[in-house]
């Protein structure tokens, strides 16, 4: 098992509980998930909208993944288990492709602005479900 998949399983053996649980939240229902995927990089305070924020979160994931384990994001982001197999609106980038595509093709590619948006306090999640020191 590789490294960062023994840090997860660690992670979420340890913690049963989340602020982030799904149960505790209304969500809404996007039609258009790239246009709100897109949003979560640059705007806070937009809500639980689903599956946009899914894929915001596996692009970040993916991203910071291989910066501290190596290989390419792409890789990572082709895992079915990326998220933990805990968010059921996830779809690893097989499964769908164009999306993905589009969503990074509007956040400027891997080199998105970590300081906008969402994405900080992603970022804080990624770093303890994973163990690693910023």
């Amino acid at each position: 098992m590789k490294e960062y998949k023994i840090r997860q399983e660690i992670y979420h053996r340890l913690n049963k509980i989340y602020d982030d649980d799904l149960k505790n939240f209304q969500i809404e229902i996007t039609e258009d998930v790239v246009k709100d995927a897109v949003r979560y990089f640059t705007t806070r305070d937009i809500g639980w909208i689903y599956p946009a924020k899914s894929y915001m979160v596996a692009i970040c994931y993916a991203k910071w993944l291989s910066e501290e384990f190596g290989g390419r994001p792409l890789e990572y982001l082709d895992d079915p288990g990326l998220l933990y197999h805990n968010d059921d609106y996830f779809k690893h980038y097989s499964s769908d492709p164009k999306t993905y595509v589009k969503i990074l093709e509007s956040i400027g590619g891997w080199n998105f602005d970590e300081s906008m948006g969402l994405v900080p306090d992603v970022k804080k999640y990624f770093l303890l479900e994973f163990g690693v020191e910023e």
